[in-house]
């Protein structure tokens, strides 16, 4: 997948089939979207297309942007639909200016002029435009007068319930961390820089790898304990079993959040080295115990409960 980062340096597509969004999660319902560009694309010689942007636009037209999180930063967008085979990623920088576009002067000074598409697939509820006046039907009479093709693709249902970043979001807050995966079609990941912290799970048997999260706008689960598996070359590409806990520790000390990740028959310096999360289940919340024997003894349960859950998920 080529990723292009200048509008006005973009190459010529052939015949490119083009959708718009922010991509956040890179979901079921986004993945049937890409389905169905692949397949057009098979049929007609066509470039798959994807333009998203950066920052979220939530980010510039909420009143309170500080509290929008992102399932996935842009490199993990990046990642997800490389992995998923579109040809051309366009990364637009969305500002207040590109949020104040017409409708029409979103489809043809911005899509138009800069793609030339043969096919234009949206969502179910895609909206554009300020205002977000501009939708499917909107989108059908430019096509017929601009010259090109326009599809929309009904919502993806899990179960009786659409797929939705929000409501893969609203999951992770709810420590259903089960649902939130069967919606985004993969487990929920996040990527962790391991520092040193004060090394007390080392001293009853459950060392752990400390984690400082560098993007600030990447979604977390919620406080608790879950059954995890981490990835990164320190591991030597392997994929190991954990378990991870998010929160301020109670019967330590209570004060700093903080996120530990037990990795399971490990035990090597990892210090200073980027490692990846997968979050599979969430096992119990935070419990302030009486001394650090009757946590450990509670750790070695919730060993045997992450294990059990694994298990239920062979790596493939």
């Amino acid at each position: 997948m080529k990723v292009h980062y200048d509008l006005q340096h973009l190459p010529p597509f052939r015949k490119g089939i083009i959708t718009t969004g922010a991509f956040d999660g890179v979901h079921r319902g986004h993945q049937q979207i890409i389905h169905r560009m692949k397949a057009i694309a098979a049929t007609t010689g066509g470039e798959t297309i994807i333009v998203t942007f950066h920052p979220h636009p939530r980010k510039i037209t909420s009143s309170v942007p500080g509290e929008i999180k992102q399932l996935t930063c842009l490199n993990e967008r990046i990642e997800l639909l490389s992995k998923a085979g579109i040809d051309h990623l366009v990364v637009i920088p969305f500002d207040y200016h590109f949020s104040n576009l017409t409708a029409e002067e979103y489809v043809t000074s911005f899509l138009v002029q800069h793609f030339h598409p043969h096919t234009i697939i949206v969502g179910y509820d895609h909206r554009f435009g300020k205002g977000r006046t501009g939708n499917f039907e909107l989108l059908q009479n430019y096509g017929q007068q601009h010259g090109f093709n326009v599809e929309q693709i009904n919502e993806q249902l899990v179960g009786d319930e659409i797929v939705s970043s929000t409501h893969i979001r609203n999951y992770l807050a709810d420590k259903n961390i089960v649902k939130a995966n069967e919606l985004l079609g993969y487990a929920y990941f996040f990527e962790g820089f391991i520092v040193r912290g004060n090394q007390i799970g080392r001293t009853i048997g459950f060392p752990t790898a400390n984690l400082h999260i560098n993007d600030e706008e990447k979604l977390i689960p919620s406080n608790g304990v879950y059954a995890v598996r981490v990835s990164g070359v320190c591991f030597g590409n392997n994929t190991l079993d954990g378990m991870m806990n998010i929160g301020v520790r109670p019967t330590v000390d209570g004060h700093k959040k903080v996120i530990e990740v037990n990795i399971f028959d490990f035990n090597e310096d990892i210090y200073e080295q980027t490692i990846t999360v997968m979050v599979y289940d969430f096992i119990r919340g935070e419990v302030k115990f009486n001394g650090l024997d009757a946590l450990k003894a509670q750790l070695n349960e919730d060993v045997n409960t992450a294990t059990s859950i694994l298990k239920q998920y062979p790596l493939s």
